[in-house]
C-alpha cells in the first residue's frame, strides 16, 4: 500500500507539476544505474584489495632474488641467546617449519631447561638418540653440544646471533631488573656499570644476566677470570660448531646471509620486529629503569662483560667478512628489496600502518604479548578484512613466541591439548626471555645442584670439563683446557 501511494504522488508529480514523464523515467534510471555501480564498485574494489593480498605471498617479489640450485636446509638449531632480538629469528624459524610442517624440538615448557646445560630429555617427545627426525630447534638453551647432538641429525646448521654488550646490558637491565638481584639493588644501570662486583653474587639465582650473558648462553663459564687464551679457546669452539653468527645491530644484513645460508625464499627472512619494548612503564605509579650511561661507564661495561665483549669484537669482524665475500653492491641491492618487502607486507598485514601497539591495545586477546616487570613489550595487530589465508600468513608474521609454541605444541601433540585452558595457563613454566614464573621440576638423571648455589644452573667448573668434551683446570680461578702436551695459558 505505502509503495503503490509512493508511486501515485511520484505521477502526480511528475505529470503535473514537474515536467514529462519520460524525463523522469530517464532521470530515475540513471540513479539506479549509479547506486548499482558505486554498489559493484565497493564490491568490486574489496574483491581487487583481497585479491592484491592473496596475490602477495604468491608474487615473484615473495622469492626474491635467485639462490641457484641450492636446496633448502630443513635441519636447522639456533642458539636463542637473551637480548639480541633472537625472539624475531626464532619467528622466521616458527613460520617456515609451521608452512612446510617440519618438526621441531619443543621445550616441556618453554625453555629447553634453561638456565641449566641443556639435557636431551628436555625435548618434549625424545625417545634417545635420533630415534625421531627433529628438523628445528631454536628455543631458549644454555648450548650444550654432546646433547643437542642426541636430538638433531648430523647435518644440522647451527647459528646464532650476538650484540654488542653495552647495549644488550641496557636491554637485559631493563627487562631483568625485578628478577635479577644484581639489578635489582642497584639504582641504575650506570650506578651497576661503577662497582659491577658490589651488586653481584654469582650464587643466586638469574644473576647471570647480568654477566658475560653471551658467554653463558653459549655453554661457557661466565664467572671464570678474563684471559686471553681462555677467550680464544671459547670462540674456537664456537667457530667448530656454528656456521654462521648473525649481529643484531646490521639485522637486515644478517637475514639476507641467513637467507643464502639456508636456500629460503625471501619471505622467509622478512619479519616484523618481535618483544620491542616501549619507553614507558606499565603501570601509572611505576618508574622506569635508569638505563643512562656516560662513556666511561660504558667501558666499564665492556670489560665487566669481557668474554662477551672479545666474541663480539671477533665474530663481528668475521660477519663483515663475509659480506665481503657476499658483494657489498648485492648486499646493499638485497638489503633494498627486504625492506621494501617488509613494507609491502606491513601495508597489507598491518593495522595503523604497520606501528606497534601495546599489549592491552589489541583486540584479539590471543596475540598480546607477554608483559614482564615494569616494561612493556608491544605487538601487533592485523589488517581488518583480509581473506583466510592471507590472514593465516599475516597472522604467523605478529604472533608472539610464547603463544605460537603452543600452536606447534597442539600441532605435534594434539593428544597433550585436551586440557581446559585454565589448566594450560598453570603449566606456564619459564615465560620468554627467562623470567621466572615456576620452577621447572627436575627430570631424573639431571642434577639440580652446584655452580650457582640456589641459581637453578650448574657452570662449567662443576664438572670440569667443556661441552667438546676436554677436561678442564683451574688457574688462578680461570678454567683452561689441558691436552696431552700440556696446558692452554
Amino acid at each position: 500500500m505505502f509503495f503503490r501511494r509512493g508511486a501515485r504522488m511520484l505521477r502526480w508529480l511528475v505529470c503535473g507539476r514537474l515536467g514529462p514523464v519520460w524525463m523522469w523515467k530517464a532521470l530515475l534510471l540513471f540513479l539506479a544505474i549509479a547506486f548499482a555501480g558505486q554498489l559493484l564498485g565497493v564490491i568490486f574494489n574489496k574483491s581487487n584489495v583481497q585479491s592484491a593480498a592473496r596475490s602477495i605471498f604468491t608474487s615473484p617479489d615473495a622469492q626474491g632474488p635467485s639462490l641457484g640450485s641450492c636446496q633448502p636446509h630443513t635441519h636447522i638449531m639456533f642458539l636463542k641467546t637473551h637480548k639480541t632480538a633472537s625472539s624475531t629469528v626464532l619467528n622466521m624459524l616458527y613460520r617456515f617449519g609451521d608452512e612446510h610442517n617440519l618438526r621441531f624440538a619443543l621445550p616441556l615448557g618453554y625453555q629447553l631447561g634453561y638456565p641449566l646445560p641443556f639435557n636431551a630429555h628436555r625435548v618434549k617427545g625424545y625417545r634417545g638418540p635420533r630415534a625421531i627426525e627433529f628438523h628445528i630447534m631454536g628455543n631458549h638453551m644454555r648450548f650444550n653440544k654432546p646433547e643437542v647432538e642426541k636430538v638433531m641429525p648430523a647435518d644440522t646448521f647451527y647459528f646464532s646471533i650476538i650484540r654488542d654488550p653495552v647495549a644488550l646490558a641496557e636491554s637485559s637491565f631493563a627487562y631483568y631488573k625485578e628478577v635479577a638481584p644484581a639489578f635489582r639493588k642497584a639504582k641504575g644501570l650506570g650506578e651497576f656499570a661503577d662497582d659491577p662486583k658490589k651488586f653481584y653474587d654469582p650464587r643466586l639465582r638469574n644473576n647471570h644476566y647480568a654477566h658475560n650473558l653471551l658467554w653463558f648462553d653459549f655453554g661457557l663459564d661466565s664467572n671464570a677470570n678474563f684471559s686471553l687464551a681462555l677467550a680464544r679457546l671459547g670462540e674456537d669452539m664456537i667457530r667448530r660448531t656454528f656456521k654462521l653468527i648473525l649481529v643484531s645491530e646490521y639485522f637486515d644484513q644478517s637475514m639476507i646471509l641467513l637467507r643464502h645460508a639456508l636456500c629460503w625464499p625471501l619471505d622467509a627472512v622478512v619479519f616484523f620486529s618481535l618483544n620491542a619494548r616501549q619507553q614507558k612503564p606499565i603501570s601509572a605509579g611505576g618508574t622506569l629503569p635508569n638505563l643512562s650511561l656516560t662513556p666511561e661507564q660504558r667501558e666499564k661495561l665492556r670489560q665487566w662483560n669481557a668474554f662477551d665483549w672479545y666474541l663480539y669484537k671477533a665474530f663481528n669482524k668475521t660477519f663483515w667478512k663475509e659480506i665481503d665475500k657476499f658483494g657489498h653492491a648485492q648486499m646493499e641491492k638485497e638489503v633494498r628489496l627486504l625492506r621494501m618487502r617488509r613494507e609491502d607486507l606491513a601495508r597489507v598485514c598491518l593495522r595503523d600502518g604497520g606501528k606497534p601497539v601495546e599489549a592491552h591495545r589489541i583486540r584479539d586477546k590471543s596475540i598480546r604479548p607477554f608483559q614482564s616487570g615494569l616494561i612493556k613489550i608491544l605487538g601487533y595487530e592485523l589488517q581488518p578484512g583480509l581473506d583466510n589465508t592471507t590472514q593465516m600468513s599475516c597472522l604467523r608474521m605478529i604472533r608472539p613466541e610464547i603463544q605460537y609454541k603452543d600452536v606447534l605444541d597442539s600441532k605435534q601433540f594434539p593428544q597433550f591439548h585436551a586440557i581446559p585452558a585454565q589448566q594450560q595457563s598453570q603449566r606456564l613454566l619459564v615465560a620468554v626471555g627467562g623470567t621466572f614464573i615456576k620452577q621447572e621440576p627436575p627430570r631424573k638423571g639431571i642434577k639440580e645442584t652446584g655452580g650457582e648455589a640456589g641459581a637453578g644452573g650448574r657452570t662449567l667448573e662443576e664438572g670440569m670439563k667443556d661441552w667438546e668434551g676436554n677436561r678442564l683446570v683451574r688457574n688462578n680461578q680461570t678454567l683452561v683446557r689441558e691436552n696431552g702436551k700440556g696446558r692452554l695459558r
